[in-house]
């Protein structure tokens, strides 16, 4: 059999590349269509939301997200977990196995090339069953845990990404084929450089799962006292061992996990709810308002009643 020579194989290197380039600017074309205007969108498709960003950010902004896949079809971003970065642009994904609070700035985006995104929240429960089907011999060996995950995504997962948007066009589509093609977008990032990370979502006592387990209990119960003692013993782990992999997989200890979600959630009910910042304050948790100010202020950037004057 002949083996192709270094012209052909940079040729199709080429065609590769450019196949890429074509079916990105399709997809960054139909995020277009559906962010109206700079912001985050979610669609009728569960799970799927889409976002356009026209202007560099100097600050972070801050979030809280779901286990999510994000793709970026056009611009650059920066987002940070804990005390871990992560730089990714267009043609690229970021993954991240468990629900974590996060910060975001946006750096290349203008009005004529606006950041256009996609992301797509992961359900373990899927990513469980397709597991077994693409590693049927077994999970083979993690190299080391991280908050999050950043790859080049090949044509065939930005294609299909590209076809789930489609689907919006379609309320047929968004009903019935949006979910083969959320299969069909999962498997290919299971078999991906980095589909052992996400398949660990699936697998039942894995390091991930335990963790998400324990989060979960943190998300229920963010106002109440926690101890660390207390959340070791749910996940059938040493304390030592539970610290060690709740840094790893989220780059935060507990106790800065929980400070997160209380002061995210005490600006939600003050952004949602009107409420005001002393029964937000009393309401995550916190026995001291001074405290809470200096805590809101040092997360948000400024003290609660500024920070949510700007954003409403």
């Amino acid at each position: 059999m002949r083996m192709p020579d270094e012209h052909e194989v940079s040729t199709a290197a080429r065609n590769v590349e450019g196949s890429l380039d074509a079916i990105t600017a399709r997809l960054a074309r139909l995020i277009y269509a559906h962010a109206p205007h700079d912001g985050v969108f979610s669609q009728r498709i569960p799970g799927l939301y889409v976002s356009r960003f026209s202007r560099t950010n100097t600050d972070y902004v801050k979030t809280f997200y779901l286990p999510s896949l994000l793709i970026t079809a056009q611009g650059a971003k920066t987002v940070t977990m804990g005390q871990e970065i992560f730089p990714f642009g267009r043609s690229q994904m970021l993954l991240f196995p468990v629900a974590l609070p996060i910060a975001i700035k946006a750096v290349q985006a203008s009005y004529s090339e606006p950041i256009l995104g996609v992301r797509l929240e992961l359900n373990p429960q899927k990513i469980a069953e397709l597991v077994l089907k693409v590693y049927p011999q077994g999970l083979p060996p993690a190299r080391q845990r991280s908050s999050g995950y950043v790859a080049s995504a090949d044509p065939g997962i930005m294609d299909a990404v590209r076809r789930l948007v489609d689907c919006l066009s379609s309320p047929g589509d968004a009903e019935w084929v949006a979910p083969l093609v959320v299969e069909e977008i999962l498997i290919r990032v299971l078999r991906s450089p980095i589909g052992v990370h996400a398949a660990e979502m699936g697998i039942a006592d894995s390091g991930v799962q335990r963790m998400a387990k324990a989060i979960a209990w943190l998300r229920d119960n963010f106002s109440r006292q926690m101890k660390i003692a207390d959340l070791a013993e749910l996940v059938h782990m040493s304390e030592s061992s539970f610290r060690e992999h709740f840094k790893s997989v989220t780059s935060m200890s507990p106790l800065q996990y929980q400070k997160a979600l209380r002061l995210h959630e005490a600006r939600r009910l003050m952004v949602s709810d009107s409420t005001d910042a002393t029964t937000a304050c009393r309401l995550v948790g916190y026995v001291s308002a001074s405290q809470f100010n200096r805590d809101y202020s040092r997360f948000f950037g400024s003290p609660p009643k500024r920070d949510i004057a700007r954003l409403r």
